[in-house]
């Protein structure tokens, strides 16, 4: 740049001061609004944060709740199924405990109880070294020792 061009910028910035207030007033602006858009973001990032927590929250009451009702149904069930009570509501619907003269049996022609099966008295299979081939009864000092003595016979 020459000194007639720098001396031209300086002579415009002086007869007009309001440009370099406007470059200062667009920066703060400029500031202003990244400073908004951070704050904007920060707000909807918090806010989604505190929405998800008290959702969170509320499924924890409701699985409470859903536990505490399924407690009082399993206790309902229990007292509703004590021998005492189901005896009375026998009683009441004219069922009556049975004497062994009520009783009656009947022969079916051709039916025989089926016997037990003893698994004590069933044969158990006889495991023995024999019927494990020669090559896994073999440790690796006696496959050695055969190496080296048929080694040594052929040697001679």
């Amino acid at each position: 740049m020459n000194i007639q061009n720098v001396n031209h910028l300086v002579h415009a910035y002086k007869v007009a001061p309001w440009r370099v207030q406007r470059q200062w007033i667009g920066a703060a602006l400029l500031a202003v609004v990244a400073l908004v858009m951070v704050a904007t973001l920060y707000l909807d990032v918090t806010s989604q944060a505190a929405i998800a927590g008290r959702e969170i929250q509320v499924l924890t009451a409701q699985i409470a709740e859903g536990q505490r009702i399924s407690a009082d149904l399993q206790t309902q069930l229990a007292s509703l199924t004590s021998a005492s009570i189901m005896e009375q509501r026998a009683l009441d619907l004219g069922f009556r405990p049975m004497k062994s003269s009520d009783a009656e049996y009947l022969v079916v022609p051709g039916y025989y109880e089926p016997k037990p099966e003893i698994l004590s008295s069933a044969s158990r299979p006889q495991l023995s070294a024999l019927t494990i081939p020669p090559e896994y009864n073999e440790s690796l000092l006696d496959w050695v020792d055969e190496k080296i003595a048929t080694s040594s016979r052929g040697r001679k």
